[in-house]
């Protein structure tokens, strides 16, 4: 009997093999001549940035000067933007004390894949020429693409350490297209305004990231705590994500608004709600401990969550008093969200969150989603002007009799279609990454970059570090109580 049971495990229940020799290119290769393909059938230089359609245009329309071309009104935002995908998100996932590799690697390869596919999915939605049957992309596809790719890498910070290679390329596949159709979905159908993405990419990204997390749940993962945590240098290193992240905020939220003020509003209220929340972050921290210490957890992530709430309403007349309230409400329930929610989460509702993405965007992206709709439905001439309210959102064509009202009752639905798409596809993914082919780690083998990564061996010999806080626990460990004596370190 017992040997037929050990049978029945090793077929439903086979040993975790991470060897993605095969796997792993085979998906790269694939995958980029699959790109290769359909960029040389679908994809085209815009107007802008092809040299015969440029001149006809500057002919057409009078333009005497190269300047004006949207290229140098756009790139700065699309380097900010490029800098934080890369950086920003790359090195705020670096904390884990044995996962730096993985947290930025990994973050490098899904944002090199996913901004392929993204201007594509995209392309097909906003910028298919039906005459042509071809994609025209320019700076602007460019840094729609970056946006698209940031849902998906949310959505990794949930699964950080826990999941192989080869999977976080399918998480980035459907997630993209996913975030295609339910950013047409709410942009185009509903006619929202999202211009910093609290709902297209926050919102989405992290429920999404959540709910696979849910369906890969690990019930022996406790087996990898000892690298759960994080040691002084790597959450450094994960400070200088945030930094990054805070400072180019403004231009993220402002990348794709309209020329004029509602660019220039957007990047003001933007600076002044994560300026909010870094104060109110840093009182509820000190205030949770009872020798009022500073955790790194909170520091490293809830002073960004006022950028998050800010990505809906921050091109609308929310005045800067408003953008102060929103940083200073969100900086709060983020870090409250690391104090009690995430252990709630993982003890009641079996969701493992690595690094807290509930707390920093999917519920200030949510929160961001339902401030702006209440913004939009308060809007009056008397503050936008009729002209005002037309150009801030886009009631002309078919939407020219919208009122404000109705407007933002389209927005809080755009908020319930986001988390929507996110929940039902992420259970749909979730299932497929549970099929035991795509070489994920051991419940014991989680949080380690050897398990992917060639490690120098000259850093197998340091010894441990005080382990001193976790991003799903918060630890009030005084420095007297640790295991490890000043002889031992």
């Amino acid at each position: 009997m017992g040997n037929c049971a050990d049978c029945m495990r090793r077929v439903f229940c086979p040993p975790k093999n991470t060897n993605v020799r095969i796997s792993l290119p085979a998906v790269c290769f694939v995958w980029q001549i699959a790109m290769i393909v359909l960029f040389g059938v679908f994809i085209r230089y815009d107007a802008e940035s092809d040299i015969r359609l440029w001149l006809q245009l500057k002919h057409t329309n009078n333009i005497t000067s190269d300047i004006d071309n949207d290229f140098y009104f756009r790139y700065p935002s699309f380097q900010d933007v490029h800098v934080m995908i890369f950086v920003g998100f790359g090195f705020l996932m670096t904390f884990l004390k044995r996962y730096s590799f993985g947290g930025v690697g990994f973050n490098f390869l899904i944002g090199a894949f996913g901004l392929q596919w993204a201007l594509l999915m995209q392309g097909w939605f906003h910028a298919l020429d039906p005459d042509t049957g071809k994609i025209s992309i320019g700076i602007e596809g460019l840094i729609n693409a970056d946006f698209c790719v940031a849902a998906s890498l949310i959505a990794y910070g949930a699964l950080l350490g826990k999941v192989s290679p080869v999977q976080l390329m399918v998480v980035t596949l459907f997630g993209v297209t996913l975030f295609a159709v339910e950013e047409y979905i709410i942009l185009d159908l509903l006619h929202c305004r999202d211009a910093g993405g609290s709902m297209v990419i926050h919102c989405f990204g992290g429920y999404y990231g959540l709910t696979i997390s849910w369906i890969l749940y690990r019930p022996k993962l406790n087996q990898s705590k000892r690298l759960q945590g994080s040691v002084y240098h790597s959450d450094v290193f994960a400070m200088i994500g945030t930094l990054f992240l805070w400072m180019f905020w403004p231009s993220f939220n402002s990348a794709i608004t309209d020329h004029g003020s509602g660019q220039h509003r957007t990047a003001i209220n933007t600076y002044i709600a994560l300026a909010s929340s870094v104060l109110t972050t840093v009182a509820i921290s000190s205030a949770s401990e009872k020798r009022g210490k500073l955790d790194m957890v909170h520091i490293q992530n809830a002073t960004l969550a006022g950028g998050v709430a800010m990505g809906t309403a921050a091109e609308f007349m929310i005045t800067p008093y408003g953008a102060l309230i929103v940083g200073f409400c969100t900086g709060i329930i983020s870090t409250f969200g690391y104090l009690f929610v995430s252990p709630f989460l993982e003890k009641y509702l079996k969701i493992q969150d690595t690094c807290g993405v509930h707390n920093l965007h999917a519920l200030p992206g949510m929160l961001g989603g339902f401030i702006g709709a209440i913004v939009a439905a308060a809007a009056t001439e008397e503050v936008y002007s009729r002209e005002g309210l037309i150009e801030t959102f886009d009631f002309e064509g078919e939407f020219a009799d919208r009122t404000v009202g109705t407007q933002g009752g389209f927005q809080a639905a755009g908020v319930c279609v986001a988390i929507a798409f996110a929940v039902v596809g992420g259970a749909a993914v979730g299932l497929i990454l549970r099929l035991p082919i795509w070489g994920d780690p051991a419940d014991d083998n989680c949080f380690d970059d050897e398990v992917y990564w060639e490690v120098p061996e000259d850093d197998e010999g340091i010894l441990p570090v005080l382990e001193y806080n976790n991003h799903m626990t918060h630890k009030r460990q005084d420095i007297s109580e640790s295991n490890f004596s000043v002889e031992q370190s």
